[in-house]
Formats: structure tokens, sequence, C-alpha cells
């Protein structure tokens, strides 16, 4: 017996409808705040995700699925469906288009590290991308469309959580404050903390060790430390959010667990799926477009995890759609039934409704018995009599009721009801 991997999970069929519920939603409100879909390889070159994600993310340090293809190329299994997007952006010449470039997707991402609530070894991200747009409108857009997928699906107890984490200058006097006041600390830090003091000290505010959380909870703040531009944007996009109706909080802890992002950085935190319960989280990367071999080009979006959405919707007892049960189902009861079987079911496909019909070669009962258990709404019957009386069963199997129709009348006289 071959095991499925740790961290990976099963769709089965009976639960596969959750899904389909919640893409459908998620591209609708993407559909109505026109975005149109990109799709990247599963796998891209190593080097993107060097460049784009940073080699002081644990992402790149810890947590990548890389390996060698027979050219000899180092190739990565997506940890993140950004940067491939940014590749692409670059690689289509997409900024020769009038801007915004408005994309979304839906992606399996890859991340070795310990499978907790929600979060797999290979989970699902549905992500936004907007380039081109520097304003800080563009920032409420996407925090506005993640919002309003959430207000879709009737998730209202989710809590905003922003912050502006600055540009590369303001961002410079701000790491300076922080390693004077990390620095008579760093020996009681984790070891990952204490090599991120020299290479990125900002990164230590998202170190999830309880210790190190200790530490940094009264460090200075990134915000009094922006620049005037910096400080304008930040002040805009809360603005906005405030004449929006959008309850938020400054969360000055807020940094991402990636390199590329800056100025505007949002989570959506629940509350329902224990102590890692971001659902959603993004912001701006004017720099990454940069930093993987582009003009510079401002950029900002989201990730939001498909699984954690779905744990959220089931942990507050709300609607993940409902399952596929078949409109029809038709039980041929002789061998002459089941030859005509296949195009009878053929004209009901044609007509929009779900068709099922035995393929087991069951007697009667046994059929009644099935076409019970998978909830159809109508049996068809089709045996000796029907044929010689050119007329077939149609039962309600919610009334019971039980009508004789005309072979050439079967078709409209369900589709009529269904």
């Amino acid at each position: 017996m071959i095991n499925i991997p740790k961290g990976t999970k099963d769709v089965l069929p009976k639960e596969s409808y959750k899904w389909h519920y919640v893409e459908g939603v998620v591209k609708d409100v993407a559909k109505s705040f026109c975005v149109n879909e990109i799709r990247t390889p599963t796998f891209e070159h190593t080097e993107l995700f060097l460049r784009g994600v940073g080699d002081t993310t644990d992402i790149v340090n810890k947590e990548m699925y890389t390996f060698e293809d027979k050219g000899g190329r180092s190739m990565t299994l997506k940890p993140e469906g950004t940067a491939g997007v940014a590749r692409a952006f670059i690689e289509n010449s997409l900024y020769g288009n009038t801007q915004p470039t408005k994309m979304f997707y839906i992606t399996p991402v890859f991340r070795y590290e310990k499978p907790q609530a929600g979060r797999l070894r290979e989970h699902h991200q549905f992500g936004i991308e907007y380039y081109g747009a520097e304003s800080p409108s563009a920032d409420v857009e996407v925090i506005l469309l993640a919002k309003t997928i959430f207000d879709r699906l009737g998730v209202g107890k989710l809590s905003l959580n922003i912050n502006s984490i600055g540009c590369p200058e303001c961002r410079k006097k701000y790491n300076d404050a922080l390693k004077s006041y990390l620095g008579s600390h760093l020996k009681e830090m984790c070891a990952t903390c204490q090599e991120r003091f020299d290479k990125n000290p900002l990164r230590i505010l998202d170190c999830k060790e309880e210790g190190c959380k200790a530490i940094t909870k009264d460090a200075p703040s990134v915000i009094d430390y922006l620049c005037d531009d910096c400080k304008a944007h930040h002040e805009s996009v809360c603005a906005q959010l405030t004449a929006c109706g959008v309850e938020y909080k400054i969360n000055p802890r807020i940094v991402r667990g990636l390199d590329y992002y800056t100025r505007t950085v949002f989570e959506f935190v629940s509350e329902n799926i224990g102590a890692q319960g971001t659902v959603c989280g993004g912001g701006r990367y004017n720099g990454l477009v940069e930093q993987v071999g582009g003009k510079p080009c401002p950029a900002v979006g989201f990730g939001m995890g498909l699984e954690r959405l779905i744990l959220v919707l089931e942990s507050l007892g709300l609607s993940v759609g409902e399952e596929y049960v078949p409109t029809v189902y038709i039980a041929p009861l002789c061998d002459k039934a089941r030859e005509i079987t296949p195009s009878i079911a053929l004209k009901l496909r044609a007509k929009g409704l779900s068709v099922d019909y035995d393929v087991m070669d069951r007697g009667f009962k046994p059929q009644l018995k099935y076409a019970n258990k998978i909830g159809a709404k109508y049996l068809v019957i089709i045996g000796e009599d029907e044929l010689q009386s050119g007329k077939v069963g149609v039962k309600d199997m919610t009334s019971g009721e039980q009508q004789q129709v005309e072979f050439d009348a079967l078709v409209d006289y369900v589709a009529q009801r269904a």
C-alpha cells in the first residue's frame, strides 16, 4: 500500500462541490472587479524565487521543493504565486499594454513546512495581482476585493489588520532603530532571528517563536519612521477604507513573510482556525518586477488560502455549497431499455439537466435504492411494458407521485419540472 505523502490531501468526489462553490464565488467577484485570469507553470527556475521571494525568507531557506531536471537546471515547485506572475508580466511584455494590468490566479503552491490547520505542504491559493498602479486607490481596491469575497461568503468574523513597512529609503532608518533596540537581546532570540539581525531585521517581527515575540513586543513601530511620501500613502489608504465603511486596525507587527513587500501590508485574520489564523494576506511590492529582471513597475495584490477559507466557512457553520445530485436517474429494466437509455440521457443533458443511469446491470429494487441514495429528483423507469406501450414511468422522488409519459414527450416533460 502506497500512502499519500505527508502534508497533502485528496479532494474526494463527495467533497469537491465545496471547492467548486468557493472557486465560483472568488471568480465571480474577480469578474465584478474586471480582473482576468492568468495561469503560470507549476514549476519555475529556482533563481526566480531566490531573486523575487528573497533569500532571507523561511520559504527560500527551509521550505522550497527544489530539484534538478534532466538538463541539469535547478527547478522549484512554486511556493507562492506572485513571483511567477511577475515573470509572466515581463516575459510577455504586458507592461506594454494600457495599465493597470489586473490578474487573478487559482494555483497549487508547495512548501515543505509543518502541516497545520488549513495549510498543507501542497495547498491552493487564490491570488490577485494589480500591476502598473502606484496610487493608494489600488491598495484599497485589492483589499475591497478580498472583503467582497468574504462578504459574499457570509464571513463577518474576520479582522483586517494593516500596516506600512515603507520604502527602501525610510526602511533603512527603521532598520537602524530596530537593530539598536534588539541588539541587547540578540543572544535571547532564536537562531533564525539571530541570522536575520544583520541581513533583514524587519523579518524578526514576523517570528512565531514565543520568546522572540515577547522581545519584539515593545520594539519601535515602523510607521513612526515612514518618509513623507510613504506616510501620505498610508494615510490615504486608511482614509479610503474609512470612507468605504471598512473596519480595520493598525498592526505594526505585520511585515508579511516575503522580502518583496513595500509600503502597504495587510492580513485578514480568523480566530476560528487556530493560532495561525491568517486567511488572506498581501500588500504592495513596487520593487518586485525590477528584482526579477524587468523595468520598475508598481504592483499590489494578495494571496488567499482556499483550504483555510473552506475551514473558516465550516467552522462558522456557513454554506460551502451543496452536493451535486442528479435531476434524473434512468432505470432500464431490460436489455432493449439499456440500449436506448444512453440516447435518452443525451437528450435530457442537452436540455441542461444532470442525468445518471444504471451501468451496473442492477435489478429494479437496487436501482430504486440507489436513486434514493444519490438524491435523484426524478426516476425514469423503462421496462418491457413501457417499451410496448410507448410510455415511460416518471416518478417524482420527493412527492412519490408517478406519471406515465409518452416517449416523445419525456424530455420536455422533465425539463419543464426540473
